[in-house]
């Protein structure tokens, strides 16, 4: 019973209380190699893989004739980076027992990961052969060829499994999904259309079916389905996920979220619904939440690799590239054949301007997957870094041709065509792309920014924004549109745009902080301040809201203290914006330190020098009239005069134009 309770402690991540139990087992049982056993696992889970190695020996030495212990150990060798020791444990278990097929399959799986392609074929191959019903061995050998290149050699050895194990689900599932992930989502449908009308009753087979369904967007047949699960079983955690994701999918957010959380308050085990639930916060707007989630998913779950790929989403949404990297380096640890990890890993290195890295990731993302668009994406943003502007637009063209769907490719053939003053040639791309996939909110998202920006077409802009919010809500293209509408002279129009999306979606940061502009525009502080109140109400460390809202707080005459923490907060994520320093200065004139007012808004015109940034007329403003409550008239004439000759018509003229005469008199 004390084994069971530590075992299960250990599966329920709770180490402190599975510990006790272990030493007490220790000492009662110390020739016991399943104690020995659940110690190994309890350090595993700790990440102690040395200890874990050492307690397993000790396990292997109290039972020398199972194979089983081999098995942990080789797995535990092969975590701690021990290759050869891990090879050499894999082959003892073979030994021990020829007939056992799984020590085959993750032998082959780790030659796979070491880029030992022929070997790990011949290892599935084996295990096919010494246990013929074993799907897991004939699935492994698929996706090696589905690694190589060879979708040919893949189908066959799926269509090969799905005859010879006719009455395995799985073999039809391996089959409808390989369909699935090589673009002929009809015939995966299909095959699995066949399975479940063969087995109705098949609970299993049900709930794949709706797996499939949801993949495929089917979500009226699949809740159809999923609802015949939850009348049988209403606490059915599989079906009560499948819900939220059909849920998601007709943008009832907030109930998905109510569901899950149902869920893994059950279940806080269930690593498939924290994931669910991160989806869920992340589409209502709290991304902090919804990062909680999918590492509570990876703790239940070390290689839930869905999770992994969610937390480097969130990393780059942050710009944090230590972030990236980590999630980068362990999608490549569960999945070493896989183009993706390679090229987010590349991407942490290009923003961090290790480009020798980057290009050795580049690589490797297009050899492991050369019909996949991931390492032809991060090969244009390297030339791109590195200048080589025809070349980066080859690589993001190479993206493109591969996946003609993918924003990121035509996002960077565009910035390329830019860089090279080329914005017409960056608006037929996009056009083009558009003929091609006529439903990708992000293309006329893109179009609208270059028609926005370089082309100065208003009208054409405005089209193309409407049509991206129209296909889904857009929230980038929210923002522009109202922007755009704003340049047009239509600002009301461009507040009540703002406001229908915040209908759609309240929590918008991007969306309260452009309305807050809107209002700005128009002097109207009060419901400026509001806007971008509920843009830091939203997320606490956007540091454009936090400046933002501090500057108006000095519109309407609000705590300096409470500004002075804002723009402190945005200072943290922004630490050379010229905006921000150039608040910091003014609120330090509203508190009559003038010296240090000074100070902050000359650093404020370097950052802006230095960034070769147009020259703000608002710094100079702040700069005359801090010189002028500084008694250097001098220098407050200099700076008044410099803010009106870049901007005549600037919205503080008649003050600086009264302050001028003041200062000759």
């Amino acid at each position: 019973a004390r084994l069971a309770m530590a075992n299960f402690l250990i599966l329920n991540h709770n180490p402190k209380d599975a510990k006790e139990q272990t030493d007490i087992l220790l000492k009662q049982r110390p020739s016991d190699p399943a104690v020995h056993s659940a110690i190994a696992a309890l350090l595993a889970g700790q990440g102690d893989f040395p200890g874990a190695i050492l307690e397993t020996q000790k396990t292997i030495a109290l039972s020398p004739e199972r194979w089983e212990p081999y098995l942990s150990l080789a797995l535990l060798q092969a975590k701690a980076g021990q290759s050869d020791a891990a090879e050499a444990s894999f082959k003892k278990v073979i030994a021990m027992d020829p007939t056992e097929p799984r020590a085959r399959v993750l032998l082959g799986k780790y030659y796979q990961s070491s880029g030992r392609l022929a070997d790990a074929e011949e290892q599935f191959r084996d295990a096919i052969r010494v246990a013929p019903a074993n799907m897991a061995a004939r699935e492994a050998l698929a996706n090696l060829y589905m690694a190589e290149g060879k979708t040919g050699d893949a189908e066959q050895t799926l269509l090969q499994a799905n005859r010879e194990l006719a009455n395995d689900p799985e073999s039809l599932l391996a089959l409808s999904n390989f369909y699935y992930t090589t673009g002929n989502v009809d015939k995966a449908v299909s095959d699995y259309d066949a399975l479940y009308h063969k087995r109705p009753s098949d609970l299993m087979v049900k709930k794949k079916y709706i797996e499939l369904l949801i993949q495929t967007k089917r979500y009226d047949d699949a809740g159809k389905l999923d609802a015949e699960v939850l009348k049988a079983n209403p606490n059915d955690s599989d079906a009560l996920v499948y819900r939220s994701e059909i849920q998601i999918s007709q943008g009832d957010v907030n109930d998905a979220a109510q569901t899950l959380q149902a869920v893994v308050s059950n279940a806080p085990n269930d690593s498939e619904a924290h994931y669910a639930l991160g989806v869920a916060f992340s589409k209502q707007g709290f991304p902090e939440r919804a990062a909680s989630e999918w590492r509570r998913a990876l703790d239940e779950n070390p290689d839930y690799v869905d999770a992994e790929r969610a937390l480097a989403g969130e990393a780059m949404r942050k710009g944090d590239m230590n972030a990236l990297e980590d999630a980068a380096n362990q999608m490549i640890r569960l999945e070493s054949q896989s183009p993706e990890g390679y090229a987010l890993r590349a991407l942490s290195s290009i923003s961090q301007n290790r480009l020798d890295a980057a290009e050795r990731d580049v690589r490797r993302a297009i050899e492991v997957g050369p019909e996949n668009a991931f390492g032809y994406v991060q090969m244009g943003n390297l030339r791109l870094a590195e200048k080589q502007y025809s070349a980066a637009a080859k690589a993001y063209q190479e993206a493109l041709n591969r996946n003609p769907g993918s924003v990121d490719a035509l996002r960077g053939l565009m910035n390329s065509y830019i860089a090279e003053q080329q914005p017409q040639t960056a608006i037929a791309a996009a056009k083009a792309q558009i003929e091609k996939v006529p439903g990708n909110s992000g293309f006329y998202d893109l179009l609208g920014a270059a028609l926005f920006h370089f082309a100065k077409d208003l009208n054409a802009a405005e089209s193309a924004l409407e049509e991206s919010v129209t296909l889904d809500g857009n929230t980038d293209a929210v923002i522009q549109l109202c922007q755009v509408q704003a340049a047009e002279g239509k600002i009301d129009g461009a507040i009540a745009t703002g406001r229908q999306a915040l209908t759609r979606n309240p929590r918008q940061p991007g969306v309260h902080i452009v309305l807050g502009d809107l209002y700005a525009a128009k002097s109207d502080w009060t419901d400026a301040q509001g806007e971008y109140q509920s843009a830091v109400t939203t997320d606490p460390q956007n540091a454009v809201a936090s400046n933002d809202l501090a500057r108006t707080m000095l519109h309407v005459g609000g705590s300096l203290d409470t500004a002075m923490s804002l723009v402190q907060t945005a200072r943290k994520e922004l630490p050379f914006s010229p905006a921000v320093i150039d608040t910091l200065g003014w609120i330090y004139y509203q508190r009559g330190e003038y010296a240090m007012a000074i100070s902050s808004l000359q650093q404020a015109l370097e950052v802006e020098q230095k960034q070769q940034l147009p020259d703000d007329p608002d710094i100079h403003f702040h700069l005359g009239l801090a010189y002028e409550k500084a008694n250097q008239p001098v220098m407050a004439r200099e700076h008044f005069e410099r803010a009106l000759k870049i901007d005549p018509s600037y919205r503080n003229a008649a003050e600086i134009r009264a302050e001028l005469v003041r200062l000759k008199s």
